[in-house]
């Protein structure tokens, strides 16, 4: 066990940090608008903005000091000779863990593919009359967006980013993914996968800690800006440059993306499988 008698300055930090993902929201969320990008990391995602600011300081640590026993208000924190720590891991919660430490080490093992070029995007509007993200156009329209969609292949390895094709751009996919072959499919290259370690992080609340949780969040946020610019929607009047993947050098840039990305995921899924480990004994 590691005491710390400052954490509440930590605490505050991680609060100050978070706020600038978290009250954007919360101020759309006020006045009724919607944000095609960032919105989707807290709908998709599930982890509120509330839970997102908490603090947590994961396994092994004993916070002293009176403000301490606030902790104690959620029953997996337990009062120890010198404060307070996290009890063991409620039997409960080891399916997840292991399932996210099964899943994490399988991805984590394989070689990193970069030449999906974001087409999961154009998959989902691919022949349909309706779009995911009402009120911003098709950058070239329905017509074309369905041409660069059938004139390249389509090699999505994430169930749940092909779960959302349209029904004629699933046959066009190079491979089927079902939740079932999710381990046995997932590759470090893949940037949903990247964004997903934001989600196996705050699936392990509270015990895993919110620094973690936050670079998680960073690199998915990143990520998904990345996602977006290279989706068929003309997002330019949000200030968001397209990534023309229907071009040679719009692929260049993207496979360039995806590499940078995944040399940032690699330490995160390390330390959540390390965390996982911890967790499981």
């Amino acid at each position: 066990m590691t005491s710390v008698i400052h954490w509440e300055a930590e605490r505050d930090a991680h609060v100050e940090r978070v706020r600038q993902w978290t009250d954007p929201v919360k101020e759309r969320r006020s006045s009724g608008t919607r944000h095609p990008v960032l919105d989707f990391l807290f709908t998709y995602y599930s982890h509120r903005p509330s839970k997102l600011r908490r603090w947590h300081p994961g396994p092994g640590v004993v916070l002293t000091g009176p403000a301490a026993r606030e902790y104690l208000r959620w029953p997996v924190y337990r009062e120890v000779p010198d404060g307070v720590t996290l009890g063991p891991l409620p039997e409960s919660r080891k399916e997840t863990v292991l399932f996210v430490r099964r899943l994490l080490t399988a991805t984590a093992a394989r070689t990193p593919w970069f030449g999906c070029f974001g087409l999961h995007e154009w998959a989902m509007v691919y022949r349909s009359d309706e779009v995911r993200h009402q009120g911003w156009p098709l950058r070239l329209g329905a017509a074309a967006t369905d041409e660069v969609v059938e004139s390249m292949p389509v090699r999505c390895t994430h169930f749940d980013a092909f779960r959302f094709f349209t029904e004629p751009a699933r046959p066009l996919n190079t491979l089927q993914p079902t939740r079932d072959t999710q381990v046995a499919l997932e590759q470090p290259g893949c940037l949903h996968a990247g964004m997903d370690l934001y989600k196996w992080a705050y699936k392990l609340d509270p015990f895993v800690p919110s620094s973690l949780v936050a670079d998680c969040f960073q690199l998915a946020h990143d990520i998904r800006v990345m996602d977006m610019r290279a989706s068929p929607y003309d997002l330019r009047s949000l200030g968001y440059a397209p990534v023309r993947i229907e071009t040679a050098p719009g692929r260049a840039e993207y496979r360039r993306g995806q590499a940078e990305f995944t040399e940032r995921a690699r330490p995160l899924r390390e330390r959540l499988i390390a965390l996982c480990e911890t967790l499981t004994g």
